[in-house]
């Protein structure tokens, strides 16, 4: 077998099924990430969603034993949304993150790289293979840059000089040992833009992440949200793309190759108040497509409810009263009453003086206290 005309014919191949950039690594154990997933967690700067233990995640061979090399592919998907709808004092809305427009990256990606994986078979009837997509073990930001696919820049993203870090990744694990491709110089250099422009300050230093702190881990969480990060998450219903808007490495980058990547307006910058009486079957029709649905409906209505109260809208008062008064989950009661105190009209705080005689969960009468704190607030300025 000549390995070296099978890389070029799977480069080939790839640009005909749609495939932006692909890159072919080693399949060696990634050492230094090892290292570095370890001090992460010691730090406790982990999300928590990660797949599979450290050595799972950083030797291929645990994966597929016969491993001899990985082939990393990138999509690019767009930046900049085309006649994006407007927020209006009656219709508040939301914001996706770039990375959830569209159809589900996952079940994009996986076409593809099912379909490299069948090529390879034609060619190499007894080759193993094994796909992964941002859900497996594997690190896809580590295996792109090992391939050659970009550097990962000082926000942790994998930067490409073609298409910024506006690219999904994903991975092939095979037998075949295909020569490797050499790795693209960091060229980051002294900006530090994404350190400074990040609104909790969850980029600790250059290439590192508290993820504890991130918003587009914290836009994902069930709980209640902690009070110093519902004034940084604005009107973001799920994720935060701030530390690439502002790389200079994303200036002028938009592409649209892919139509299954394209937003429906009304999907990634949602109406807000709409949101808050969603039924699941509503849910599942409606955004059961996007990536931002994969943790349900809970997070993304709590999210909601905090960028109305960001909004201080005045018209959303008597949907979120209802949903105070009326939703039987403890965190969407006591985010609504929060939500009551922000936008601060006088039926708000009534409102919550009235649920606070009848709430019986302890963790919503004291978000119900918050929202009262803000009436004695403006009560002495």
């Amino acid at each position: 077998m000549d390995i070296n005309k099978l890389k070029q014919e799977v480069i080939e191949y790839s640009k005909e099924i749609g495939i932006d950039k692909i890159g072919f690594a080693s399949a060696d154990v990634f050492s230094e990430l090892k290292e570095r997933l370890k001090r992460q967690q010691t730090l406790g700067y982990q999300s928590g969603f990660e797949k599979g233990s450290v050595d799972e995640r950083t030797e291929p061979t645990r994966l597929l034993p016969e491993a001899q090399s990985i082939i990393s592919i990138a999509l690019a998907y767009p930046s900049r949304m085309k006649d994006a709808p407007k927020s209006t004092k009656e219709e508040r809305r939301g914001i996706f993150a770039r990375a959830s427009w569209g159809i589900d990256y996952h079940v994009v990606m996986r076409e593809k790289l099912d379909k490299l994986a069948d090529f390879l078979k034609e060619k190499v009837p007894d080759v193993s293979n094994r796909v992964m997509v941002d859900t497996g073990e594997l690190s896809d930001r580590a295996v792109a840059e090992r391939a050659g696919i970009g550097f990962s820049g000082k926000n942790t993203a994998i930067i490409t000089p073609e298409f910024g870090s506006f690219v999904y990744l994903g991975e092939l694990i095979t037998n075949i040992p295909f020569l490797p491709d050499s790795p693209v110089e960091d060229s980051c250099g002294d900006c530090t833009k994404c350190l400074d422009a990040c609104p909790t300050g969850a980029l600790v230093q250059g290439g590192q992440l508290n993820a504890q702190r991130c918003i587009a881990f914290l836009t994902q969480t069930k709980d209640f949200l902690p009070d110093e990060f519902r004034t940084k998450i604005g009107n973001r219903v799920y994720g935060c793309d701030t530390c690439q808007v502002v790389c200079p490495k994303n200036k002028k980058v938009d592409f649209h190759h892919h139509p299954e990547f394209e937003p429906d307006h009304e999907i990634a910058k949602p109406k807000l108040k709409p949101m808050l009486r969603i039924s699941n079957r509503e849910f599942k029709n409606t955004f059961g497509s996007i990536a931002g649905s994969w943790r349900g409906k809970k997070p993304l209505q709590r999210n909601a409810l905090i960028a109305l109260g960001h909004y201080k809208d005045i018209t959303a008062v008597e949907e979120v009263i209802e949903v105070m008064q009326t939703d039987p989950r403890p965190v969407i009661r006591g985010t609504a009453a929060w939500s009551l105190g922000k936008i601060g009209t006088e039926r708000a705080y009534n409102a919550i003086h009235e649920a606070m005689k009848k709430e019986k969960d302890e963790q919503v009468i004291y978000e119900m206290e918050k929202g009262l704190a803000f009436e004695k607030e403006a009560s002495r300025s």
